[in-house]
């Protein structure tokens, strides 16, 4: 059973102040190690944040081995990551050889890593603010399987968040605090390690005072630990309201310095301030150097009795922000110097800080280093019997089936935006399982990325159920929302950094929560961009999601060069863990989607991108499903080539008439010309990659779809390339076999205008690819 304060606080207390100690020398010896007795090659400063680590270990203790429930889970300050690992060695989760190759190959890594480190991560962190907002995200995820049966409301989990205090300098964060707001955020914790320096300079006084009015403006419970509990039996002794008041009124930079400088200093600072008030010179000296020191810094963040207090007040659904005070290298020589951000501790202070805490030389891995053995059994007993080390242990949860097709839209002519509602909406009125699973989100663009007809099938999620009012007024609308428990489309505000971190919470359901969800959500292709950042944090730890891209391109043209994508195409290349997709017809659309769905449910498999456009083409007639195998693989001929022609036209996308249409021009002229579907330039690319990397490391040559589509053509022969996007997605293609190449596409930003003029003048158009043939394969 776990010890409470309920059975015995003071050994609670002293167990979780042992901890402290543990935390901070464990994670400071790590950074130690990798930086001053590990054998380096390159000469380079491995790095490390001892002082970022310091400030944290109490709250780091008394959240983990206290308050901490097996269901919670926890997103930590990317500097504290070697406080996390110290932790879980503890636990007996994480190795010795892991901590000595901390920031080498293999090893710990400098972040808290959910795909890369060994040890259990609930969220990745490193781009700052992104961390803290997942978990919000998180918690209505969590919400969102409460209400469709697939959690129970008893097994709820708080999301928690443990900030820098720079970070909430982070616009992403307030973004994500309107968006928790509107939809009735719970169960949620940021604590802000308050230690008032970042890594250029002291954080400013003033932004702190308004925290409390924007947090509860917000619906927010607002926690602040600025004092310990030396500090407040002082400010109850004669003279002690007026070091309070001192303390209230000092500036960041000023405690900065006086934190460093030490005992002393406090001193003459305190008397020449306020010494001349009633009783505090008394008071001060009543005080020698160490302990004056130690009084001042003795600050809520850093005292264990203050943080379980806090804690466990806060036992309820209420989101919670804790402002919790400390000192930026606690407990070390580094406390409160401007450079303590990358700056550590030198061999000699390491030594005398190892022979503060009673540590063996030789033994400073070990885990309970420095006490006697009474002590280390009693610490060992209290880490075994701590909620954490229940933590629940989540399997896979079961594959959500997948019909082997889906039913293709109908139409002559079609856009691959339209084509995508239809097939959503098709499963949204069908009873296949994978209906139930898939839940839908967009930045404020429902409509205009045709979700809208999904959404009136299944329904807008909200706890609380809201009617339509426009329909309840029987006013006339396409959409019917009606907003309850089971509704499947998650609503957004138009930051597409929520949507993105939304997105990253939705798909990690699976190792979250032990249920899968498969999240589709639609942007605007060309605002991917911004919310970029939030976009490779999900797929950094391997969220699995659909995202839609709609509209895209040139093709977008009265909306002009701000709404016209042009980088999309790289982006969906070169980002890990996204795989990038872009058809041409519905029937090829279909097929990725259900591909799509397959895919982000396997072991090896990733989030999806597609690509899409809102021009209606005329559809191709098949003569059959042969194409379909080479499409999912990244391309096809629509045009198969005569074996060892000279030339072929490669195309991606919305682009396609346009490519046939040149096609049927250059036909005549050289016969056997081919024409290449590029459905997917990162599967090409990836494959192309790969066969290479294979031949450098002496590994069997993968196989490479794009040498097996190309291998048709003449050695030499020359290659058209053309999409509405950068030309550099397609025109490496020439590389593969050592082919000429004349690529087409967008490399500036456009206009507005009507589609053919746009196509003209940026030469995209059946009179461009011809004319780029002919500069090929006829010297002209």
């Amino acid at each position: 059973m776990a010890i409470t304060l309920s059975t015995d606080r003071r050994a609670l207390i002293n167990s979780l102040e042992q901890l402290d100690t543990r935390l901070r020398w464990l994670s400071s010896w790590m950074v130690h190690n990798a930086n001053h007795i590990r054998p380096k090659t390159d000469g380079l400063k491995v790095g490390g944040h001892q002082a970022s680590c310091a400030s944290m270990t109490a709250i780091m203790s008394a959240l983990y081995f206290h308050a901490l429930r097996p269901q919670d889970k926890v997103a930590v300050k990317p500097h504290a990551g070697p406080v996390l690992h110290a932790i879980h060695y503890l636990l007996g989760e994480q190795s010795l050889d892991q901590m000595q190759r901390f920031r080498g190959l293999g090893g710990v890594q400098s972040y808290p890593s959910r795909t890369k480190d060994q040890i259990p991560v609930d969220f990745s962190t490193g781009s700052v603010g992104l961390g803290v907002a997942v978990t919000a995200f998180s918690s209505l995820v969590q919400d969102y399987l409460i209400a469709h049966g697939q959690v129970r409301e008893e097994d709820a989990g708080r999301m928690i968040a443990l900030m820098g205090d720079a970070e909430l300098d982070e616009g992403n964060i307030y973004e994500c605090l309107i968006e928790g707001y509107k939809h009735d955020l719970r169960n949620c914790w940021w604590i802000v390690d308050y230690n008032r320096q970042s890594l250029d300079h002291t954080t400013a006084d003033r932004m702190f005072r308004r925290f409390d009015d924007i947090f509860e403006t917000c619906g927010w419970r607002v926690v602040t630990l600025k004092y310990g509990k030396l500090q407040r039996e002082a400010f109850k002794r004669p003279g002690g309201k007026t070091i309070e008041q001192w303390i209230d009124s000092c500036p960041n930079v000023d405690f900065a310095v006086l934190t460093y400088q030490g005992g002393a200093a406090w001193r003459a600072r305190l008397t020449a301030d306020i010494g001349d008030k009633p009783n505090v010179k008394a008071l001060i000296d009543s005080y020698d150097d160490e302990a004056l020191a130690a009084l001042m810094t003795n600050l809520g963040g850093h005292c264990i009795e203050t943080l379980v207090d806090a804690f466990d007040t806060a036992n309820d659904d209420v989101p919670t922000l804790f402002i919790a005070y400390t000192v930026k290298g606690y407990g070390l020589p580094l406390a409160g110097h401007k450079d303590n951000h990358s700056g550590m501790m030198n061999v000699g202070q390491m030594e005398q800080f190892r022979a503060g805490l009673g540590i063996s030389e030789g033994t400073e891995w070990d885990p309970w280093g420095g006490l006697g053995d009474n002590a280390t059994a009693q610490l060992k007993a209290f880490v075994e019997a701590s909620p954490v080390a229940r933590k629940l242990k989540r399997s896979a949860p079961a594959t959500v089936p997948v019909p082997a097709r889906l039913p293709v839209p109908q139409g002559a002519e079609q856009s691959t935006q339209a084509a995508f509602g239809r097939i959503l909406l098709d499963l949204a009125k069908s009873t296949e399982p994978l209906a139930d699973r898939i839940v839908t989100t967009a930045p404020d663009v429902t409509q205009t990325t045709n979700l809208g007809a999904f959404v009136n099938q299944r329904g807008l999620f909200r706890r609380q159920e809201l009617a339509d009012v426009f329909h309840k007024a029987k006013i006339p609308s396409a959409q019917k929302w009606s907003q309850h428990a089971a509704g499947q489309h998650i609503e957004l505000g138009i930051a597409e950094s929520n949507f993105f971190t939304l997105l990253t919470s939705l798909g990690l359901a699976a190792p979250h929560f032990g249920t899968r969800l498969l999240p589709v959500g639609t942007v605007y292709d060309p605002f991917i961009a911004r919310g970029l950042d939030a976009l490779n944090y999900g797929c950094y730890q391997d969220a699995r999601f659909l995202l839609v891209g709609t509209p895209s391109g040139l093709t977008l043209a009265p909306e002009g060069g701000a709404h016209q994508s042009i980088n999309t195409p790289l982006i969906g290349m070169g980002q890990p863990n996204l795989t990038y997709f872009e058809p041409a017809y519905a029937d090829e659309l279909t097929a990725m989607m259900a591909w799509a769905f397959e895919h982000m449910q396997r072991p090896d498999g990733s989030s999806v991108y597609l690509r899409l456009s809102t021009r209606s083409i005329e559809q191709v007639a098949r003569e059959d499903d042969a194409w379909e195998a080479d499409a999912l693989q990244g391309g096809y001929w629509l045009r198969k080539p005569a074996e060892g022609t000279e030339a072929a036209i490669a195309f991606t996308g919305v682009i396609a008439p346009e490519a046939l249409a040149a096609w049927e021009q250059l036909a005549g002229d050289i016969p056997g010309i081919g024409l290449l579907n590029v459905t997917s330039p990162d599967l090409l690319h990836r494959g192309w990659s790969a066969r290479r990397a294979a031949l450098w490391s002496g590994r069997p040559a993968e196989y490479c779809h794009a040498d097996r589509l190309l291998s048709s053509l003449a050695p030499g022969a020359g290659l058209v390339t053309v999409l509405d996007g950068s030309p550099s997605a397609l025109s490496w293609l020439g590389g593969v076999r050592g082919m000429r190449v004349s690529p087409l596409g967008i490399d500036r930003f456009g206009q507005t205008g009507n589609l053919p003029d746009l196509y003209h003048t940026y030469r995209l158009d059946a009179d461009a690819i011809v004319e780029a043939a002919a500069e090929l394969f006829l010297g002209n």
